[in-house]
């Protein structure tokens, strides 16, 4: 455990910090995602969620930058890449999500949008959680749970994708199966980040603790 206070102490104030603003930007991200398969006709929220993809972009940015001028092992280093990386990767897909709705200008929530749209948020939520919690890591097996929870919201999202796939080629129109295909599975990508997030902390906690 004091080597992982140590590596803390050496960049706690700007990475943690900027990290933990990340992950908030992907729940404000999936919330919004949310908000957006409520009302399609509403396009100032596909430029909110491209807004917060930009910004999610500067602070990844700043977390590499960081990282150039901190004394910190390369592991460590790492860690900390692959944190920011896939947490960006979750928003991309999200924004991902809303110009596909705009692009293929969708009108009515497709079936089992909104249900997957719910799931993004409890999977950004628990990378919030986790993230918030990587300063001071009081309870390991906590932190390993809520790594489980990250991939259980995944398990359910495959589900759901599932059954809209199987539903999405009861259609005969061609065109509207490569819409939906595409939107759905950029949903599950995102969801898959999520993990990706989870398993990289999961490692940090075996690791330090």
């Amino acid at each position: 455990m004091g080597q992982w206070l140590s590596w803390v102490k050496s960049n706690e104030k700007e990475l943690l910090t900027i990290l933990t603003n990340l992950a908030k930007k992907s729940v404000e991200t999936s919330e919004a995602v949310v908000v957006l398969f409520n009302d399609l006709g509403n396009a100032e929220q596909v430029q909110k969620i491209h807004r917060l993809e930009t910004e999610a972009d500067v602070l990844t940015r700043d977390i590499f930058s960081e990282l150039n001028r901190t004394f910190i092992t390369p592991l460590d280093r790492e860690d900390m890449q692959r944190i920011a990386s896939k947490i960006d990767d979750v928003i991309d897909f999200m924004d991902g999500i809303a110009s596909r709705v705009y692009s293929y200008k969708i009108t009515e929530s497709p079936p089992y949008t909104e249900q997957i749209a719910e799931e993004l948020v409890k999977a950004t939520k628990e990378v919030e959680y986790m993230i918030s919690k990587l300063q001071r890591i009081k309870d390991p097996k906590d932190m390993i749970q809520h790594c489980r929870n990250t991939s259980d919201i995944e398990h359910t999202v495959d589900d759901l994708y599932r059954e809209a796939i199987r539903e999405l080629f009861e259609s005969k129109d061609a065109i509207h199966i490569i819409k939906l295909k595409d939107i759905y599975e950029t949903m599950e990508t995102a969801s898959d980040r999520c993990v990706d997030v989870a398993d990289v902390i999961e490692d940090i906690v075996l690791k330090y603790t």
